[in-house]
């Protein structure tokens, strides 16, 4: 990658030409979950396609018959939706799909290297997709290197603000023990990559994850950017409870924090849903997995008081868009919700 920045990766609230999403077909993701799954999918799907393309990857013809069907009950505008025949190893797009930058007059995709949160051995199929998308969409596409090797990142472990701040973790990140990426890579070597590839002049580390993150601390489950200068940042208010001090600690060093220019950064804050948990495993519900559309907010639910507190929230960040709960108490069994199924392709 060269020396100076080139590309900058646009915000979320951005105007997209589309959202991807891949449909799920991995049953063991959602363990005797995958009917319900296609459901509150197509209900994304629906809430997507009323101002911007859903555009869906299936593995075969099979897959899009299922898809399609699918998506007819739930009433979806299907000259909204285009589906695209790769086949993929599971559905979280967010983390192997394409990472859309600003570079010139065109977007092109960082080319990251995917190695399923160094936790998974099936991923062959997730780590090709990026690069057999941007030859479907003619679009350049730039692998990311350091010191000669591929570079390991997942599109749910970072945040922008199209300014170029970047929020992030050290425990997903710099963890040289656990879930490693990108093994004896440091924190300024971070910064350089990303700033050469994603335009991230100025990184934010906040510390660790939620409990139950199976990916070993992904920002999106935890901290977002909702304009320039503004995050939510989650917050817990038992201090019986296992996030109590790790997002006290975050909320510390995120009141600290200065955006590119110099400003304060403002934090605002998400309630935690009750604790959810399956098979004795926590699990990592959280408000912060919300996906951002041309019109909309899609907020995971989970039948908890706080919904409505987190919307509430929401609804007075977003004053022009529409804020819509969506039903997560089946897609977090897999470990994620709309955000982490997801990836933006700006307009």
């Amino acid at each position: 990658m060269p020396a100076s920045p080139k590309f900058l990766m646009p915000a979320e609230w951005e105007p997209h030409e589309a959202i991807w999403l891949g449909w799920p077909h991995n049953a063991s993701d959602w363990p005797g979950k995958i009917s319900a799954i296609h459901f509150v999918y197509a209900e994304i799907v629906r809430k997507i396609t009323t101002s911007e393309k859903a555009r869906i990857l299936v593995n075969d013809e099979k897959n899009e018959l299922r898809a399609t069907n699918s998506l007819k009950l739930a009433d979806v505008d299907l000259s909204w939706v285009e589906f695209v025949r790769i086949p993929t190893d599971r559905g979280w797009t967010r983390d192997f799909g394409p990472i859309f930058v600003r570079g010139g007059k065109d977007t092109t995709i960082a080319g990251f290297k995917f190695n399923a949160w160094a936790k998974y051995d099936d991923y062959e199929l997730d780590i090709r997709v990026a690069e057999k998308l941007a030859k479907k969409l003619k679009k350049k596409y730039v692998p990311v290197k350091h010191n000669g090797k591929s570079f390991v990142l997942e599109g749910g472990a970072i945040d922008v603000n199209g300014r170029g701040s970047l929020i992030t973790t050290e425990e997903c990140l710099l963890d040289e023990k656990v879930q490693v990426r990108n093994p004896g890579v440091g924190r300024k070597e971070y910064e350089q990559v990303l700033k050469d590839s994603l335009g991230a002049k100025n990184v934010l580390w906040l510390n660790k994850g939620i409990a139950g993150d199976d990916t070993h601390g992904h920002v999106d489950d935890l901290c977002r950017f909702v304009n320039e200068s503004t995050v939510v940042l989650c917050r817990e208010s038992d201090p019986k409870d296992a996030n109590y001090n790790l997002l006290e600690e975050n909320r510390e060093r995120a009141e600290s924090f200065r955006l590119e220019n110099g400003a304060k950064l403002n934090v605002e804050f998400l309630p935690m849903p009750s604790p959810l948990y399956y098979r004795g495993q926590r699990l990592p519900a959280s408000y912060a997995n919300f996906l951002i559309t041309n019109s909309s907010v899609l907020v995971p639910t989970f039948n908890d008081p706080r919904d409505r507190t987190a919307l509430g929230i929401f609804a007075e960040l977003f004053p022009n868009r529409t804020v819509v709960g969506i039903h997560a108490v089946d897609l977090v069994w897999g470990l994620g919700t709309l955000h982490c199924l997801s990836q933006q392709q700006p307009a």
